[in-house]
Parts: structure tokens; sequence; C-alpha cells
């Protein structure tokens, strides 16, 4: 083992950076970690001075870590960003509403406000509990996905808020182009890896400043700083494709650990040629008025079939929900083969 870190060359090292496997200390990690952030954010150009920006607060890992690390670029660089905590509560009982407290502590740890937008006042009184009750344990993320995002959006509006940021790390990343590859999804591939989404095509933009932090870094960092997160997983959230994705980026990175990051740049240079359909206009859902090519939103398509009695999926796109779960016990066993 070096005498020293290979960065500084002069503190003893902490821990072995998973995405370069060098041997460095922890003050040489936060370094790298925030440095790195800190360069997506400015090539790409993510944020604006005087900008309202909403971070998708679950008081999970990435939540957690994404809130602590912009709070500390904003103030050491001076981006002159207004930072609001956004949080969802889906209504499932013995996850979201334990990490909601996690969320409330978060709130005064970072000196930022909270908005906090329920399922039930959005859509009839369901939520996912009640959604579970009527349609058994399949699909769920199917319901839990679409209400999700427009549950966002929607309150990021209630903040008069245009952009929020959200927790993709570069293993979320990396798997959701391993699931369109293998499920041959040409209409997604080729903007899978997009940095910023939705600034054409709805009310708010979002963006994700962790593109490129592998996941077991965000662990690492959240592990030395004392962040004070929220580790269960979410008892309705089997996921299985993504799992089976999961598992072989997984396997693919103990033998290149450049293997996350070489698959998001694989799928950043995705050019797919396609014949040219006549578009659908944008227009608005006729029930809620939240934006859509048809005239019910997914959201609207999703509750009808609830309200009915005959839960309905067919609407395309629905997917899955936007943070993924990933399981917490299996990434937290990797800090012992990282840290001396």
């Amino acid at each position: 083992m070096s005498s020293s870190c290979e960065l500084c060359h002069e503190r003893k090292p902490s821990l072995r950076r998973p995405k370069t496997l060098q041997k460095i200390c922890k003050p040489c990690f936060f370094d790298v970690f925030e440095t790195e952030i800190h360069n997506t954010i400015i090539a790409t150009k993510l944020f604006y001075r005087g900008e309202k920006v909403a971070i998708g607060a679950s008081g999970g890992k990435d939540s957690t870590v994404l809130a602590h690390v912009l709070k500390t670029l904003n103030e050491r660089y001076d981006y002159g960003v207004d930072f609001h905590l956004l949080s969802i509560d889906e209504g499932i009982t013995g996850y979201r509403d334990d990490s909601l407290e996690t969320v409330k502590r978060n709130k005064d740890q970072y000196s930022m406000p909270l908005e906090i937008v329920s399922y039930k006042s959005l859509y009839n009184g369901w939520s996912m509990d009640s959604i579970v009750d009527q349609i058994g344990n399949k699909n769920n993320c199917t319901y839990c996905g679409v209400f999700r995002r427009q549950a966002l959006d929607r309150g990021a509006i209630q903040l008069g808020i245009r952009h929020i940021v959200t927790g993709h790390n570069a293993d979320d990343m990396a798997e959701t182009i391993m699931m369109n590859l293998l499920r041959g999804d040409t209409a997604r591939l080729d903007r899978c890896t997009d940095i910023v989404t939705g600034s054409d095509s709805s009310d708010v933009k979002r963006s994700k400043p962790l593109k490129y932090a592998y996941e077991k870094e965000i662990v690492l960092y959240a592990h030395y700083k004392g962040l004070d997160y929220f580790s269960t997983e979410c008892i309705y959230s089997p996921d299985a494709f993504r799992g089976t994705a999961r598992a072989m980026i997984k396997n693919l990175e103990t033998v290149r650990p450049s293997s996350i990051i070489d698959i998001i740049h694989s799928g950043e240079t995705f050019k797919l040629s396609r014949k040219a359909r006549p578009g659908r206009a944008a227009g608005r859902c006729q029930r809620c008025g939240y934006i859509s090519s048809n005239k019910l939103c997914k959201a609207c398509v999703l509750l009808e079939g609830l309200e009915r009695g005959r839960p309905k999926i067919e609407v395309g796109e629905a997917g899955a929900p936007d943070a993924p779960p990933v399981t917490a016990a299996g990434v937290h066993r990797q800090l012992e083969r990282l840290t001396f």
C-alpha cells in the first residue's frame, strides 16, 4: 500500500477511489468529488445567477449528497442560485413517512426552504398504499413513476420554479442505457444520457448534476462527511429488469472500473436514424391541464382506471420512477473494500 496520498503526496491514504482506483486521503477525495461536479455544472451551463432551482429530495443518499454539494459549491463559487428542497409524499407507510423526517432535518441542516407535495392532494385522495391495495403488487413502479414525475413538476410550479435537479448518478445512467439497449428501445436510446431534459417539451426542465458521479463515491462521500440520510428501500419497488442491468454493470465494473463512464460516453455518441414521423403538438390535458400530446395525460389515464376499478397501464412511456431503488445494504458492504 502506498505510504502517501497519490494526489497530494502529503497525507496517508484513507480510501481507494472507485472511479480511478487511486489511493487518496479524505481531503483530496472531497476535493476531486466536488470539483468534478462543479466542472459538470460549468461545462453544461446548468444554472444562471438569480435562478430558483428545486432539489428533488427523497432523504436518500443521492439527493442528500446532491443538496450538500450544491450548497457547498453555491457558496464556494458564488453561483448565486436560490435552492429549494422539494419532496414528494407518495403515501407509503413505513418508508416515505420515515424518509420525510430525514428531509425535514436536511431543511435545517442546509438552511433551504422545503415544500412537500403529496399524491393524496394531487390525485383525488389516492396514495401508493391505496393504489397497491387496488392493483396488487404488479406494475407499482409504472403508477409511481408517472405520478411522481407530474407531482415534482406541479410542486415546482407551485413554488414558481422552472428547474428541478435530481440525484441520478452515473450508475443510474449506465443502467438506463443498458436497459434501453437490451430492450431495443430506440425511441429513448439516443436521448437517455441528456443531462438536461424537458426544457423544450414541458413546463419544467430537469437536470442531473451527479451524472458522472459513481454511486460508490456518493456513498463514501456521505459516509466520510457524516451526512444525515435515509437508507431503507421502497417496499413496492422490486424493479427486476433494472436489477438485471445493474448486476451486469457491477460485474463489468469489477473487471474494468471505468466501465460505468465508458457506457455513458458510448450512450452520448449514439446517433440513431429513423424514419420521420409527423409529430404531435404538445397540448394540455383536458382534465388536469398538465402538458400532454393526448386528450388525457398519463396520470389521468391511470387515475381514471383506478377510479373505475379497472387499472390501466397501457400509457406508452410510463417507465419506472425517476430515482430507481438501490439496495443500500449492498452498497454499504463495498465500504470495507474501499477504505483502509
